[in-house]
């Protein structure tokens, strides 16, 4: 659960510095009703609490209001743990004269855009409602002893595609800027072509009929190459024959054509050539 939970919290911090453009170190504006939800349960060091929830490299710095400090100074003996751990925060310029309410300050310091983008910490849910019609508020609240970062809400994601729309898409103004700085482009390009051609046309003319080289192709067509002459066997070439041994067995055959086979004579044969004689 805690993973499933850390990787939300991370979503919703990479969602807010995408759109709204937050930015290392994030700020944390933190009221009242926050700082004793820290000390009733424990939550402590507050600043290590907040790193830990916001994946920060290092502790955030916390802020609050005079006017919240104020707030809890009426308050009492019974909040007086809270004033002091309060005491301890960095002050934001609040610019009112007389003390308000901690929720009308707050207000005021976030306005309509969130200038100084910080991260509301507070468990009045009266004011976390109010915070999430505010485009680019993140919300901070605890339960029990876990914090959490509140998921931004459709007004807050309409607003960022809105605001992602108008980036993509010009207006008319910059259309027509855009227009008039290509058109006075391509005059100068078109001048300087003219002029480089009246001085360099002549001379480059003269050289190619002078060499006689023609206007070749930038790109060469590509022809069917041969095969690949290392994946080829190489041919057996035939053992030559010396001029003795192309004439050894031609005057061996005419040898045997000219012998003749003489016929060996019994005594036979000569006793009956005698008596027919």
């Amino acid at each position: 659960m805690r993973v499933k939970r850390r990787s939300k919290h991370r979503k919703v911090v990479k969602f807010y510095a995408t759109c709204f453009g937050f930015r290392k170190p994030y700020n944390v504006l933190v009221d009242g009703t926050f700082v004793h939800h820290l000390l009733h349960h424990r939550l402590l060091p507050a600043d290590n609490a907040l790193q830990a929830l916001l994946s920060a490299s290092r502790p955030p710095p916390l802020f609050t209001s005079k006017c919240v400090l104020a707030e809890l100074r009426r308050l009492g003996k019974s909040h007086a743990n809270v004033f002091d751990a309060a005491g301890l925060l960095a002050t934001a310029k609040c610019e009112h004269d007389k003390v308000v309410s901690a929720v009308d300050c707050i207000l005021s310091l976030i306005g309509d855009t969130n200038p100084e983008h910080f991260f509301v910490a507070t468990q009045d849910s009266n004011l976390q409602a109010k915070l999430r019609e505010v485009p680019g508020v993140p919300v901070i609240y605890g339960l029990k002893s876990s914090l959490f970062i509140e998921q931004p809400s459709v007004q807050q994601r309409k607003f960022a595609q809105l605001d992602e729309e108008k980036r993509l898409h010009m207006g008319k103004s910059e259309y027509q800027k855009l227009l008039k700085v290509a058109s006075d482009g391509k005059m100068a390009a078109s001048e300087n072509a003219s002029d480089d051609g009246k001085k360099r046309r002549p001379i480059r003319s003269l050289v190619e009929n002078a060499l006689g080289v023609a206007d070749k192709s930038k790109f060469k067509k590509k022809r069917p190459k041969g095969p690949n002459p290392l994946s080829c066997k190489k041919k057996k070439s035939k053992p030559q024959l010396t001029a003795a041994q192309n004439q050894g067995p031609k005057a061996d055959g005419e040898a045997k054509r000219k012998r003749v086979t003489k016929r060996k004579r019994s005594h036979k044969d000569s006793k009956q050539t005698e008596t027919a004689s």
